[in-house]
């Protein structure tokens, strides 16, 4: 259902830095780098038929994170989740919520983590056993 995401930043360095280390514990390589028309940067990072995509906002303005949005990762196991926490609080992630593990709801058990990005985008990263 869904083609891309794309999400805005105000240091297109540093989130590359940040999202090759945390992209690469689930297999992403380096992204594609483009440059628009208008000069801004794009960051575009293929896997799995699915594309997430870092630009500089084209309107010039500051890019922000929005309210009440998260992007979910797929993990392929407990210990991927793990370690996609791990990775991102090392490279300039914050940890939100509560600590990785496991959480109970109405669709079972699932493995999540929670952090914000350099820019304060929310990430998560899901494994539901299964």
């Amino acid at each position: 259902m869904i083609n891309h995401v794309m999400i805005g930043s105000n240091d297109i360095e540093k989130s590359k830095t940040f999202y090759n280390a945390v992209l690469g514990v689930l297999g992403a390589g380096e992204p594609i780098v483009n440059v628009a028309d208008s000069g801004h940067t794009r960051l575009f990072y293929m896997h799995g038929g699915a594309t997430f995509a870092v630009s500089e906002p084209i309107n010039n303005q500051p890019a922000t994170c929005a309210n009440g949005a998260t992007i979910g990762f797929k993990c392929d196991s407990a210990e991927q989740v793990k370690e996609l926490h791990d990775v991102a609080v090392a490279n300039g992630g914050t940890s939100i919520e509560d600590p990785p593990g496991p959480r109970n709801n109405a669709m079972g058990t699932m493995h999540l983590c929670y952090f914000t990005d350099p820019d304060g985008n929310k990430i998560c990263g899901i494994h539901r056993p299964g």
